[in-house]
């Protein structure tokens, strides 16, 4: 039996490898290349594929898995905080966009209903694409990425308003404000439903389903809550990819996250990729050669009056320019949930057959264009910040200098600068209080600075990038610097400035990418620590330290893969050097240590009157009392309460010997060390 979906499935799938192919060799970005496969593929194009529909189907799938990854990803508690960035700047952005969209559509002859609905169409932005470049340039934890995320949910969730606002537009009546509060009653059970799973059902679902050790009921549960959640948020009026953000969020506060996001990404990726060939499925080629330099045109309007109000919405939030400008620059395509409004739009008239091919046009056009928007992003930020703009613009609404928790901040000499106050930069910070190392902190989000301020930390809000704010940290008389921000770009400038204002300053950043490594060195970083290889270097550490290699030689070792760029990591062509003698190591013999109770039987008796070696085959390496360690301890020497033993024996000998320091009578065993 013929299985017509699965032919148009193998023509998607080998078209797009064709056409991606070429389009990475051209260095042109793949989300370009799904969509050229649809415009190829679809109706309009050369008519390979007939059944659209199911093809769109598996498109909603892509969404939902892409939402549910971001969700994963992200957490309720990352959330809470950009709450302000989601209520504010989300709202703002909706409505300059939507005002805009709506007087320049009455210029052009349209209704005040069919206006206000292109309004609707021009002010959400694209969730899929914006998202997945983000994560794929690992800028998503950055500011704007954050502040980004944050205008994209408020879209997701004012789609339901604007498709429930639709048939009024065109006159039609009806109960809307009932509409609303079983809307707002079912959005309240979900909300509750999120957070009683999120903290008591799934953490326990998914021990429970971990015990068993089998992937594929793991895989089997996550993908059971996803749609499960999504589902349950679709029937609630919400939008599925809202819902599987939600589900996301959920597995997000469990310990399971990292294993879910592992299991999911393959899926993700190969679903994802049909709801871009389904977008340029829709639109007619004949269409856009017929009116070329009109698509043309309104494409770069909208392009550039979004990035505009978008940035606008981002200022408001107190972000400086550099931060609005990436903001707007994300921000200013239009979105997939447009598609879906626009066909509610058809149904009742608000469009029609003319207007509704040239949105698509120009939908696709600002889609296909997004992903070389973001990359020259940060080249277009750094040509804006050269201009003579006022410096209230530049450092954004929040004065850089003036209120400042950092005591006598114009005295500071060899001072830390901490450039970032992620989990990264907190861990620096505090560990630079323990040691009573004078610091000031920089950090570009308001929110932070304000909540951080008033817990008594030296922060301040501002821009690293800027001259003016980095001058305000005193990098002049500054002794380190230390950048953990995720934004490379802004790193690099940063850099490259500190550099330039203190030639002796010492540079220490933080980079995802191995490629980042040597232009940071270049521009003046003394240090330059890359995550997966620092994570690398210390699990093989503690390897090491299990095959009782020398503290002297791991230490060695660990030097020399920093000193050489991580270069043992990334080739297999190196030869051994240190430890070309691995197998010489002895495998059957295990190093303990035991601590000795106050119930012991032991305690007051001597090493001689214990006669380890004899009754129970085991040597003792070392003995450490309070602070002291004595390595090959006399025969006379006699165990007190609270000695740690090391011990050097079989495995199955050291694990005879778990309770010989412990209270034999209570039955309890513990191996302490």
């Amino acid at each position: 039996m013929e299985i017509p979906l699965l032919k148009d499935i193998l023509i998607i799938f080998g078209l797009s490898i064709a056409v991606v192919f070429i389009c990475h060799r051209l260095r042109v970005p793949a989300i370009v290349g799904y969509l050229l496969t649809g415009v190829l593929a679809g109706p309009h194009g050369l008519g390979l594929i007939a059944r659209v529909h199911e093809v769109e189907i598996l498109a909603e799938v892509g969404v939902v898995l892409l939402l549910f990854t971001v969700g994963i990803e992200f957490s309720l508690r990352n959330l809470l905080q950009i709450k302000r960035s989601v209520l504010i700047g989300g709202s703002f952005q909706v409505l300059l966009t939507l005002f805009a969209g709506f007087i320049l559509a009455e210029q052009f002859g349209q209704t005040f209903g069919e206006s206000l609905f292109i309004g609707f169409l021009i002010s959400l932005s694209s969730t899929a694409i914006v998202l997945k470049l983000l994560q794929d340039r690992a800028e998503i934890d950055s500011p704007h990425g954050q502040t980004s995320l944050a205008i994209l949910i408020f879209q997701d969730v004012i789609i339901v308003p604007m498709m429930l606002f639709t048939p009024l537009l065109t006159g039609a009546t009806g109960s809307l404000s009932q509409s609303f509060l079983i809307l707002s009653a079912k959005g309240i059970g979900i909300v509750l439903l999120v957070f009683i799973g999120a903290r008591w059902i799934v953490p326990q679902l998914m021990y429970q389903i971990a015990r068993t050790r089998s992937r594929e009921l793991f895989l089997l549960s996550i993908v059971v809550i996803c749609l499960a959640v999504a589902w349950l948020t679709h029937r609630a009026g919400l939008s599925l990819a809202l819902g599987a953000f939600l589900a996301g969020l959920i597995i997000s506060e469990s310990e399971y996250g990292h294993q879910a996001l592992g299991s999911i990404v393959p899926f993700r990726d190969v679903f994802t990729s049909f709801f871009f060939i389904s977008i340029g499925m829709l639109l007619s080629v004949a269409f856009v050669l017929q009116r070329p330099g009109l698509i043309a045109l309104i494409a770069f309007a909208v392009l550039t009056g979004k990035a505009v109000l978008a940035a606008c919405a981002t200022m408001l939030l107190g972000f400086p320019l550099r931060t609005t400008i990436l903001v707007g620059l994300a921000l200013c395509q239009i979105g997939e949930f447009s598609f879906i409004l626009s066909k509610t739009g058809v149904e009742h008239g608000l469009l029609a057959a003319s207007i509704y091919q040239l949105f698509l046009a120009v939908s696709v056009l600002t889609m296909a264009v997004t992903p070389f928007i973001i990359a020259l992003a940060p080249r277009i930020t750094d040509a804006a910040l050269r201009l003579p703009l006022p410096r209230r613009l530049r450092s954004g609404l929040y004065p850089v200098a003036g209120r400042s928790s950092v005591a006598n901040i114009e005295y500071l000499r060899d001072h830390l600068i901490i450039i970032g106050f992620g989990l990264n930069g907190r861990n620096v910070a505090r560990s630079a209080k323990v040691a009573g190392i004078q610091h000031v902190i920089i950090e570009i989000n308001p929110e932070t600075v304000r909540t951080e301020k008033s817990k008594g930390e030296p922060i301040f809000f501002g821009d690293a990038t800027q001259e003016a704010v980095l001058k305000h940290a005193k990098i002049e008389t500054a002794r380190v610097l230390v950048a953990v921000i995720s934004d490379p770009t802004a790193t690099r400038r940063i850099i490259a400035m500190a550099r330039r204002l203190n030639p002796k300053v010492h540079v220490i950043a933080r980079s995802r990418f191995l490629q980042e490594m040597r232009p940071l060195y270049e521009l003046g970083a003394n240090e330059v620590i890359p995550e997966e290889f620092e994570t690398s270097v210390e699990i093989f550490t503690r390897v090491l330290i299990r095959y009782l290699i020398p503290r002297d030689e791991i230490e060695k070792f660990s030097a020399e893969v920093r000193a050489d760029g991580y270069e043992i990591f990334r080739s297999a062509s190196r030869e051994s050097t240190s430890f070309s003698d691995l197998e010489l190591n002895l495998p059957d013999i295990e190093i303990s240590s035991f601590r000795v109770s106050q119930e012991s039987a032991h305690v007051g008796k001597t090493l001689a009157e214990i006669e380890l070696r004899k009754k129970y085959g085991v040597t003792l390496l070392a003995l450490r009392r309070d602070s002291e360690i004595f390595s090959n301890p006399d025969a006379d020497t006699r165990l007190r309460a609270d000695d740690v033993l090391v011990l050097l024996g079989q495995p199955s000998k050291i694990a005879a010997i778990t309770s010989l320091f412990h209270n034999l009578d209570d039955g309890k065993k513990s191996l302490l060390m």
